[in-house]
């Protein structure tokens, strides 16, 4: 990496480090949530939040959102939904006596899709295509979506009542699974407190802050991510999780009896992809097994499909995934 290029990468790194700092001064107690968040921004993926509701999964991304030159759009799924609430349609305009497309919510930079699993399957699958080839068809059109596209969906699991889950193959489609949890007694506090100080503001009104991200600085940020170095042995060691969902019995009775299915390639892909970012987002130019560990859990989460062996025993996929990490050797 020669010196102009290095001096920008620093920059960046440190512009994003600015952007994390800001978050977590409004996002309380979800640290894990907002690197989660960034980690996807670079690696060009969607996510997948689920946790009680009050634990901040959508203000996370409004923030988000509100530091990135970007367009965002929120949009409340619910069962009456229907797929062109999402796409947009064609509308009849009596003065030119033609149809003309209306954009839908999913033209927009940063989605999120706010309680996903209360909208029925074909609402759903509306985002199948978004989601993996960056565009939408709508009759005989087929439309592209912006170059920077991000999905951000939350689900609540505690109520079932008028929910639908989700089906694996858009599950797939989500880069990650991030489960969040209630704060703790500090962070509590300091969300009390904050909440009192933006009660006050809200009596004040100032003018909105300008974002501290263009869009070039994050496709410039992308780029640099694609350029950490990853040892092959790395490489090899990250397959290798992969392809150990798959042929679970290889590492025992244990897990050949938990896993039903095992991960898609594009955990694989999910896993380099989300590691460089990782590494990059902690100022190396370099990843370690500690970066693949950090994020193992989310990329794989909702890829590997348990048994009903499993789920009688009331194993949960984080445990076969911990399993994983112990058995398959590093490098």
């Amino acid at each position: 990496m020669d010196m102009p290029e290095a001096e920008s990468t620093n920059r960046l790194q440190q512009a994003f480090a600015q952007l994390r700092d800001d978050m977590q001064r409004s996002i309380i107690g979800q640290p894990h949530l907002i690197d989660c968040l960034l980690v996807a921004l670079l690696a060009d993926g969607h996510l997948l939040v689920e946790g009680a509701p009050g634990l901040a999964k959508t203000t996370a991304v409004k923030a988000l959102a509100a530091c990135i030159e970007a367009d965002f759009h929120r949009v409340q799924f619910t069962p009456d939904l229907l797929p062109a609430d999402l796409t947009g349609t064609d509308v009849f305009r009596p003065q030119s006596g033609s149809f003309e497309f209306e954009r839908g919510p999913l033209f927009h930079n940063i989605v999120l899709a706010d309680e996903i699993n209360r909208a029925p399957a074909k609402v759903q699958s509306a985002l199948l295509e978004a989601m993996g080839e960056r565009q939408i068809t709508v009759g005989r059109s087929t439309w592209r979506l912006p170059e920077l596209f991000m999905v951000m969906a939350t689900q609540n699991p505690i109520e079932q009542e008028g929910t639908f889950a989700l089906p694996e193959a858009q599950l797939d489609r989500f880069m990650m699974h991030v489960t969040i949890g209630y704060p703790d007694a500090v962070s509590e506090l300091a969300i009390l407190r904050l909440a009192r100080e933006q009660a006050r503001r809200s009596l004040h009104p100032q003018a909105a802050s300008q974002a501290t991200l263009s869009q070039a600085e994050v496709f410039a940020a992308r780029e640099a991510v694609l350029s950490v170095h990853m040892a092959p042995a790395l490489e090899e060691y990250l397959t290798q999780l992969v392809l150990a969902s798959r042929d679970a019995g290889h590492y025992g009775p244990e897990l050949k009896r938990w896993i039903a299915w095992g991960a898609s390639p594009r955990a694989t892909i999910a896993l380099d992809r989300c590691s460089r970012a990782h590494a990059w987002l902690a100022g190396r130019d370099f990843v370690l097994p500690e970066d693949v560990h950090a994020i193992a859990h989310e990329v794989l989460r909702h890829r590997i499909l348990l048994s009903y062996e499993a789920e009688a025993e009331g194993v949960r996929s984080d445990q076969v995934i911990a399993r994983l990490l112990d058995l398959v050797p590093l490098p």
